[in-house]
């Protein structure tokens, strides 16, 4: 184990030690099977949530102590070190503790502190470590229970977790060892972050990834007031998508980064950021009211993370509803029927015997559809005394499911419950429904249509997930929502007058009650997030990628079709579109702002795939124009355009199927196309591949088949950059061999050329739309290539003479300009080598 990972002392970077101890974390996790990681409830950081979090650290002290609770490979507190190398204040001593009880992962764990101990003493920070192998809970809780730990408490500046998550049982040791410090918990990583509260220091810090789910239900309420009472919330990350934070471990759960700091006020306002996973370009950033994050008047302290300023806004006007559920002298239960422990009075069909069971299935477009004959679940369960309890009276009721599925676009589902539709005097609702009465009996029928109403609503959906992390929903999260009064929720059922309205009428009626009610909701706000959530909705039924089924990509589907929240689709147009236009759209239109230097997000993240799929066309005005430019347009295909139109009509679903059949051929049409477009390249191996067409393409082109022969003989081009894709041409091998990372988050050369007789590394910049090798630049290229033992050369390489003219005040000394029109000439800025490095170090 101890030669996998090659340590460089020489030329160890930060960037270079991240990149191995990844090395060692994909080598671990492909190693552990599934069960080993459920045995534990650890699944490894890695090193882009980890990078993420290590961003976070404040350096308040010149010592830092850093806890490392649930260590693994040592990915976390590795980039941490590597964090704090970096910190415009960094400190002058850094001490780890790193927890890990796995003993399969301890050598790799020694790799990790052998780099960081490397990298601070090159640094000239002083690092000291302490490898504890035993379980993290008992340890802590011996030690602070202990009369000789008082004066020896370890203080520690800062925590960076990613605990364990697993349940816990009432009789467990875990449970039993937390208790002896009064913490109260039902899961391992809320017993580890209360420890981790309790170790740190007054005004250290905390930086954990967690599952989201203890923001909301009673039993992660000890652990909310434990955080609430010792440390200063200040910033959440959220993760929109499940499958982003552990993707290589194939978890599916909403992940948050806390970021706190112990023993301070909390703050007039909580940052909350959200983002599609960690390696996302664009992040939304909210700043929300502290009041607004944990309401007062709310006992249970959940806390609510709105992603934008439409849920910010959502929140605000739920707020001011002012009615509880035991104002309305209502109450919601969950169903009395758990089926197994019935097992022998269930029955698959009604008997004389017997009285209606109710399941989540029985549900079905906002009616209750029983008996369900071909269902595996049974349909009726017997009425006896040893039953009796579980029945209620069979009247009218709001039902609400407790699970819904991760596809579903509501996480709460009501339906009325009427009981014309189940014969018999009383009813029995299955554990997996919640129903809401009145002191154990039925509703007014028209509370009730207008309970479910506001209950499917888009508002209440959309403040509801600002505080339920997971797909289910409690007795309790109902209970904490705030209602219209009875008089208006009974006005609101008077208004429904069918039972299955489409969510565009729910809300319109929702916005129209509210505005009655003095809440002047901008009806605006729930049609953005509506257009949205229908835009997200069409791309996954058109299947583009997973990656791709997300806000960002709804969004850019909303702006090439040019379709505002007040627009329908059979509004839908094809304007040709670049990809600042779209970004503007999305502010203008959605409040969505997002950094300018994110459009390379758009463009590679989401129109890149819709060109693949077919979806849209690129330039279709100049089909030279090079895909990079500037000037680049798009244009939703045409007919994906009728397609569109029809959403929400009766032609929606023959339109899809017809068109789903089309579509390969469509992607094959336009694949055809732009393959008929590429440039051709071509080494002098026979080895070749394409590049996309027009701009620096034309001129990366003529750097492998004129500038590499004349200039860089015998030489090995180990890396070519394409305008359209990150990498085109890549030699894995050798570029490992030389010590070259190739950066993916990093601005690379357009291409890269061993000069093997030399000894040297030419790096290339092609200049058309972007910039030459300014001080700058080279600046940026000598840091990406520290740690790379081969001196470096650079070149500017110009289609034209006429081209270097506009950039002639910015080359850099000691660089080299080369143009394609006059290949054999290569010209020299200043310095005492011509084509070579400054020196024979590894330098500049």
């Amino acid at each position: 184990m101890a030669q996998f990972v090659r340590l460089d002392k020489q030329g160890l970077t930060p960037r270079v030690m991240i990149e191995q101890i990844e090395q060692l974390r994909a080598h671990v996790s492909g190693q552990r099977n599934r069960a080993q990681q459920g045995e534990l409830g650890q699944f490894m950081t890695p090193m882009p949530v980890a990078r993420l979090m290590a961003s976070m650290l404040d350096v308040p002290t010149a010592d830092v102590r850093l806890l490392d609770a649930g260590a693994g490979v040592g990915s976390l507190f590795g980039a941490s070190v590597a964090a704090l190398v970096e910190h415009s204040s960094r400190p002058q001593s850094i001490h780890v503790t790193a927890y890990e009880i796995d003993q399969r992962l301890i050598p790799y764990l020694y790799q990790t502190l052998v780099l960081c101990a490397a990298l601070c003493h090159a640094k000239g920070i002083q690092f000291t470590h302490e490898v504890q192998t035993t379980d993290f809970i008992q340890d802590v809780a011996d030690r602070l229970t202990s009369p000789l730990f008082v004066e020896a408490r370890p203080a520690f500046t800062h925590a960076i977790l990613n605990p364990p998550y697993r349940k816990i049982h009432t009789a467990s040791s875990a449970r039993q060892h937390l208790r002896r410090l009064g913490i109260e918990t039902s899961n391992l990583y809320t017993g580890f972050l209360s420890l981790a509260v309790h170790l740190l220091a007054v005004g250290g810090q905390l930086v954990a990834i967690t599952p989201r789910s203890f923001c909301n239900g009673p039993y992660f309420r000890p652990f909310r007031e434990l955080l609430l009472e010792h440390t200063a919330l200040r910033h959440f990350h959220v993760f929109a998508s499940r499958e982003q934070a552990f993707r290589d471990d194939e978890v599916l759960q909403e992940n948050v980064i806390i970021d706190g700091i112990k023993g301070v006020e909390q703050p007039d306002h909580v940052q909350i950021t959200t983002s599609l996973g960690p390696a996302d370009e664009m992040p939304e950033v909210q700043h929300v009211p502290f009041q607004r994050f944990v309401s007062p008047s709310n006992p249970q302290k959940f806390f609510h993370l709105p992603s934008d300023a439409v849920e910010a806004d959502v929140a605000l006007h739920m707020a001011a509803l002012d009615t509880m559920l035991v104002d309305l002298g209502l109450t919601v239960s969950t169903g009395r029927v758990v089926d197994f422990r019935a097992a022998a009075y269930l029955r698959a069909e009604p008997t004389a015997d017997s009285a209606a069971l109710i399941y989540p299935l029985h549900l079905s477009a906002g009616l209750v559809q029983w008996p369900k004959t071909s269902s595996k679940k049974p349909n009726a369960l017997v009425y006896c005394e040893a039953t009796r309890a579980l029945f209620i009276p069979n009247e009218t009721y709001v039902l609400v499911r407790r699970l819904t599925s991760k596809e579903e676009r509501r996480r709460i589902v009501a339906t009325v419950y009427d009981p014309a539709s189940v014969p018999g005097e009383v009813v029995g609702f299955e554990n997996h429904l919640n129903y809401y009465h009145q002191a154990g009996r039925g509703l007014d029928p028209l509370l009730a249509r207008g309970l479910a109403l506001f209950l499917n609503s888009t508002l209440v959906d959309t403040y509801f997930r600002q505080f339920n992390g997971h797909t289910q929903v409690n007795a309790t999260d109902l209970r904490a929502l705030r209602y219209p009064t009875y008089e208006q929720l009974v006005a609101l059922g008077r208004r429904q007058i069918d039972t299955d309205l489409l969510q565009p009428a729910i809300d319109e009626l929702i916005a129209q009650e509210l505005t009655c009610m003095g809440l002047d909701l901008p009806p605006d706000q729930l049609h953005a997030k509506q257009r949205i959530d229908e835009a997200l909705a069409i791309l996954c039924l058109l299947g583009v990628p997973k990656a791709q089924q997300n806000e960002r990509s709804a969004l850019t589907l909303l702006a090439l079709v040019n379709l505002t929240p007040q627009d329908t689709w059979a509004e839908a147009s094809d304007p040709l579109c670049g990809i600042t236009p779209m970004m503007d759209f999305f502010a203008r239109h959605y409040g969505k702002q997002h950094r300018p230097n994110t459009r390379e997000t758009v463009r590679r993240q989401t129109v890149h795939q819709f060109l693949e799929a077919g979806l849209v066309v690129a330039n279709p005005d100049d089909p030279a124009r090079p895909i990079n430019s500037p000037r680049a347009v798009y244009q939703i295909e045409r007919s994906a355009l009728e397609l569109l139109r029809s959403y929400g009509t009766p032609a929606w679903e023959p339109g899809l199927q017809a068109y789903r059949g089309s579509v390969e051929s469509l992607r094959q049409r336009y694949a055809q196309e732009r393959a008929m477009q590429r440039i051709p390249i071509t080494f002098p191996d026979g080895t070749s591949f394409t590049l996309s067409p027009g701009g620096q393409n034309v001129l990366v082109k003529a750097i492998i088949d004129d500038f590499a022969p004349r200039f860089t003989p015998g030489g090995e081009v180990l890396y070519v950059g394409d305008t359209d894709e990150k990498f085109a041409h890549k030699v894995e091998g050798r570029l490992r061999e030389l010590g070259i990372v190739v950066d993916a988050h990093g601005k690379m050369p357009d291409v890269i050329i061993y000069h093997v007789q030399q000894h040297w590394l030419v790096l290339i910049e092609a200049v058309t739309s972007h910039g030459p090798i300014n001080p700058k630049r080279r600046a940026e290229l000598a840091r990406l290539f520290a740690h790379v033992p081969i001196g470096l050369v650079y070149v500017t390489a110009f289609l034209t003479r006429q081209a270097i003219k506009e950039y002639l005040g910015e080359i850099s000394w000691e660089s080299e300009v080369w143009v394609a029109e006059s290949p054999g000439h290569l010209i020299h800025f200043d310095g005492e080598r011509f084509l070579g490095p400054l020196s024979s170090s590894a330098g500049s």
